[in-house]
C-alpha cells in the first residue's frame, strides 16, 4: 500500500481493530456467536479476521486441539456446576467495560463460582 517499514521495525497490529471491523464482521460491537454458523472462512489460511489465532505457518499451534475439545470441556463444566456470579452481580448489572493493554482485558475481571450441583461422584 505504499508504506516503507524499515528493516528491524517492530510492527504491531491492531488486533483489537480487526475484531470490531465492520466491513469484516456484521454488528462487530454485539455478543453474536451464531454468526460464525456456516461461515465458510478458513481459520487456518490467509483470512485474517481470526488474526488473534495467527494465519498460516504462524498460527497457533493450540488451535487444532481447541477446534476439537472445547465444546466438550465447556459442556461438561455447564453440567457439572451450578454457576453463580460473585458479590450479588446480575448479567444486567455486570461491568462490560474494557482497558486497552498490549492484549485486551475486561477492566473489571468476571468471576464465576462453582458449586457442587449434586451429581454423584
Amino acid at each position: 500500500m505504499g508504506y516503507i517499514i524499515p528493516k528491524g521495525t517492530a510492527v504491531l497490529v491492531n488486533v483489537w481493530g480487526i475484531g470490531r471491523d465492520p466491513a469484516l464482521w456484521d454488528n462487530p460491537l454485539s455478543f453474536y456467536p451464531e454468526r460464525f454458523l456456516g461461515n465458510t472462512t478458513d481459520y487456518r489460511g490467509q483470512h485474517f479476521q481470526y488474526i488473534p489465532f495467527g494465519s498460516g505457518r504462524r498460527m497457533c499451534p493450540g488451535l487444532p486441539m481447541a477446534h476439537q475439545v472445547l465444546h466438550i470441556v465447556v459442556g461438561s463444566l455447564l453440567q457439572s456446576f451450578d454457576w453463580t456470579l460473585e458479590n450479588g452481580v446480575t448479567p444486567e448489572s455486570m461491568d462490560m467495560n474494557e482497558k486497552l493493554e498490549m492484549s485486551l482485558q475486561k477492566s473489571t475481571p468476571l468471576r464465576l463460582i462453582p458449586r457442587a450441583s449434586g451429581l454423584a461422584a
